[in-house]
């Protein structure tokens, strides 16, 4: 069994899905999973759409019927006059989107945004299905909903890997060509969940560790993995080979390629992870593998924006020892904050946030009854992977924005004031 996951980029209109059957079609496709995302950016639609339908702004039923005309567009391009059955199908879930706008008794956020969002990845997956069905690809829908089987954890949910890969086996058996969600999945009150932005990824690692697949293949819309993004950075050079545990330390400092949590189920069953560009297919792209593959010699720049620094410090400049850095952590818990960057010094606690829930005031208000605590908004999270000598002649121009600065052996991370702008990178380093 092999694995496919085509991210957004890579379905965003009718070309692209026309050029995602012919990587198919060139596939031994007879034991194979394509896992989709939502189509272009129909997440960004489905996200404002939730914002408007909580404000109950009148506009949000004009912004539904948009994300509609453009799936049906889609449509009519693919199956040209023959599309009135799948017209249908994607009308009853807009349907059911509607029903939920209207019928909804509930009230928290993550929860609507989950039940709601999910719907981009059921509505290509249904499409991309049909659209194999129709040019000879015969294939086989599957609703990860009935197979990711996840906690309450709205818009992060963790997958209980135990009962999910019970599910998959259940589900999908023998042969044939399957096509799958990424991102969602459900949990025991029967809600739809979502595994956190950029999910897909880790959607495909649990289906190839459940169903012990050959490899996964991350067909992206750059060459492979990256040494730098190359939205920010002038020049980039791929990294052909890398191990495991080199890609886990990249995506858990935020390498943009690869979701976070993608890598540890692949690792428990050696199961490599190829990342392609669907542009070009052909093209070697990167191996990710339990190989120790020497990448030492390459620098790789990973840069997180919108970041929030709290600086904490006792109000009687007592210590910060365990009991209050146990203290704050259960705060940073309680208010769902994603931690960062951690550093400490004997009366002083050091935090970069990602405020992914919007709770940072709330968080605020509890930390200043027991601390003094200072903040700093919309500051960047830089890292550098196996920094060099070049590198740090460079970091001398940054002098002036920097506001805590952290190193190992291997990286180096610098948190960066309001100041520096995304643009300021291109122009950035000479690699």
């Amino acid at each position: 069994m092999k694995v496919f996951k085509f991210g957004g980029a890579s379905i965003k209109d009718y070309k692209s899905i026309i050029r995602l059957s012919r990587i198919i079609r060139k596939e031994n496709h007879d034991r194979m999973i394509i896992i989709v995302s939502a189509m272009g950016k129909t997440t960004n639609s489905i996200e404002k759409l939730v914002l408007s339908y909580l404000n109950s702004s009148k506009d949000f039923k004009d912004k539904l019927e948009l994300i509609k005309n453009f799936h049906l567009d889609i449509i009519k391009n693919l199956f040209k006059k023959n599309n009135s059955s799948i017209t249908n199908i994607v009308q009853a879930v807009f349907d059911e989107i509607d029903k939920f706008l209207k019928t909804n008794k509930e009230t928290d956020y993550n929860l609507i945004y989950d039940q709601i969002v999910s719907y981009g990845e059921i509505l290509s997956s249904i499409i991309i299905s049909k659209y194999l069905n129709f040019i000879g690809l015969k294939s086989k829908w599957v609703d990860a909903r009935s197979c990711i089987v996840t906690d309450e954890y709205y818009r992060d949910a963790n997958v209980d890997l135990e009962r999910t890969s019970k599910s998959l086996k259940k589900n999908i058996r023998g042969k044939g060509l399957f096509v799958s969600q990424g991102f969602i999945g459900s949990n025991k009150k029967s809600y739809t969940t979502t595994l956190g932005r950029e999910g897909s990824d880790y959607s495909a690692a649990i289906f190839a560790h459940a169903l012990d697949a050959e490899s996964v293949t991350i067909w992206k819309d750059v060459r492979g993995v990256l040494n730098a993004d190359p939205r920010y950075f002038n020049k980039t050079k791929l990294l052909n080979k890398i191990s495991y545990e080199e890609a886990i330390e990249l995506a858990f400092y935020g390498a943009s390629v690869i979701h976070p949590k993608t890598l540890q189920p692949l690792k428990k069953k050696s199961i490599p992870l190829f990342v392609k560009s669907f542009l070009s297919p052909s093209r070697e792209g990167t191996l990710i593998s339990k190989k120790d593959y020497k990448v030492r010699n390459i620098p790789s720049h990973i840069v997180k924006w919108n970041r929030v620094l709290l600086k904490i410090s006792s109000k009687d400049f007592s210590f910060i020892v365990e009991k209050k850095i146990s203290l704050i952590f259960s705060m940073l818990s309680k208010y769902k904050m994603k931690v960062e960057l951690i550093q400490n010094s004997a009366i002083s606690f050091s935090v970069v946030l990602n405020n992914k829930y919007q709770r940072l005031d709330e968080l605020l208000k509890e930390l200043r009854e027991n601390f003094k605590v200072s903040v700093d908004k919309e500051v960047s999270l830089f890292t550098i992977r196996h920094f060099n000598r070049n590198s740090l002649k460079h970091i001398k121009k940054l002098n002036h924005n920097i506001l805590l600065e952290q190193r190992t052996y291997e990286t180096l991370q610098l948190v960066l004031s309001r100041n520096f702008k995304r643009e300021n990178l291109f122009e950035f380093f000479e690699q």
